[in-house]
């Protein structure tokens, strides 16, 4: 019965049949070695020349890089080997022929982006997709088992969000002012007046014309919205997603965190200590006495300075109390100080950026109306979102997470491009 290689691996010795892709292959006409590879993990297989007939052998010697092959043979320990255990290949099938794999060592980032159906097959991005499916499903985990419904939003609405400027415009059916999604939440409010505790998992829509290493403009976007909620409430709920993540990471991918040399120390203090609060007063107090760094009143917290107070601590930071005027119109305005907002940001650690951002919502109709006029927008469009503070409203709140943010940081990549199958940036819409 075939096997995966990891457990091949685990089992050391005796007799195995396993499958999947030659991941490289050396030899001489006497004896030939092929590393497996699964979505398991790697194996080194010996083909000696005795063990088959001409015809194989020739087939066998002809092999490439990424030939699909099964084999059946004889498991043995071997320090010497790649993962410590070795397979004596006593019969192998070719199942996928492979010509000239066009990806080789030390090829250019934009290279492996034109083949990036390709690319998907290497160690690294399979581990990084591993780590994603463990983050997808740690999310689902979390929201399900605190008590949340998994409620589902339009991809195509009539209104915005998180800035005009950001908005993919739609033609649909010769209407004008139809956009993809940048967030679920003005859809996702109603609904708690029905379910209470909601939470998505979906696509969201970014027109940023940004080049960096942190953006996509399409990406997912973990979201919840909560009825009966203050501000420490929805704050408390980000602080236990990425806890419950990073745990759960570490727990399921050891093996793929090793292979992408991430070390596990700068993810652990994140399951084991309560992160710091900071209001924007203090973020500013600390940026200045810390770090030199004197910034105004006002302005909103730019990379450089998010990635110097992330340098400070080992956890992500929670950023609470921005400036109103650098946040969204749905933010509650605080009550003892109207120019700051319950808005929070979490920055993760190590640079890598805000995570989380989110928000006690605005109850105050009045208030709503009067930001939306401030922004330029057309009241009237919002009716259904304003209904909600109409027919008895509750205090609520929520935050949307950038998933491959959180994937970034937790592997420890560079380029947020590198964790997702198929990256959308400014310049890259295909493959």
């Amino acid at each position: 019965m075939t096997m995966t290689i990891q457990d091949a691996i685990e089992q050391g010795t005796g007799d195995a049949q396993l499958r999947g892709w030659i991941w490289r292959e050396r030899g001489s006409n006497k004896m030939k070695f092929l590393v497996l590879r699964d979505s398991s993990n790697i194996i080194q297989c010996v083909c000696k020349r005795d063990d088959f007939s001409d015809e194989q052998w020739d087939a066998i010697d002809k092999l490439q890089v990424e030939a699909a092959v099964e084999l059946e043979g004889t498991l043995k320990k071997d320090d010497r080997a790649p993962t410590g255990v070795e397979l004596t290949v006593k019969k192998l099938t070719i199942v996928g022929a492979s010509d000239t794999f066009p990806i080789t060592k030390d090829q250019s980032t934009e290279f492996l982006a034109d083949n990036r159906h390709l690319w998907l097959r290497s160690r690294k991005m399979t581990a990084i997709l591993k780590i994603r499916s463990t983050v997808f499903g740690a999310i689902h985990d979390y929201f399900r088992s605190n008590g949340f419904y998994e409620y589902q939003s339009p991809i195509f609405q009539s209104v915005q969000c998180e800035g005009g400027s950001t908005l993919f415009n739609v033609p649909y059916f010769g209407q004008e002012g139809v956009f993809l999604a940048q967030s679920w939440q003005l859809y996702a409010e109603p609904a708690i007046f029905s379910l209470e505790k909601i939470y998505t998992m979906a696509p969201s829509f970014r027109a940023e014309k940004s080049k960096t290493s942190r953006h996509l403009t399409e990406y997912w976007h973990a979201e919840m919205e909560i009825a009966w909620a203050n501000f420490d409430d929805v704050i408390d709920v980000g602080e236990g997603v990425l806890k419950h993540i990073t745990k759960t990471v570490l727990e399921r991918n050891k093996l793929d965190l090793e292979v992408l040399e991430r070390d596990i120390s700068k993810l652990e203090p994140v399951t084991k200590k309560q992160f710091p609060r900071m209001t924007y007063d203090d973020a500013l107090k600390i940026l200045k006495d810390k770090c030199d760094m004197d910034v105004e009143w006002g302005k909103d917290l730019r990379t450089v300075e998010e990635d110097k107070l992330s340098e400070l601590y080992d956890t992500p930071i929670i950023v609470t109390h921005y400036p109103k005027k650098v946040k969204a119109f749905y933010m509650k305005e605080a009550p003892d100080n109207k120019e700051v907002v319950h808005g929070v940001d979490f920055i993760a650690p190590e640079g890598y950026g805000e995570i989380i951002g989110g928000s006690e919502r605005e109850s105050d109709l009045e208030s709503i109306k009067e930001r939306l006029k401030e922004m330029g927008e057309d009241v009237k469009e919002y009716e259904f979102y304003l209904d909600t503070r109409k027919y008895g409203s509750v205090p609520h709140g929520g935050f949307g997470m950038g998933t491959e943010r959180v994937i970034a940081w937790i592997c420890g990549v560079e380029n947020i491009k590198d964790t997702i199958p198929f990256p959308r940036t400014m310049l890259r819409w295909t493959p």
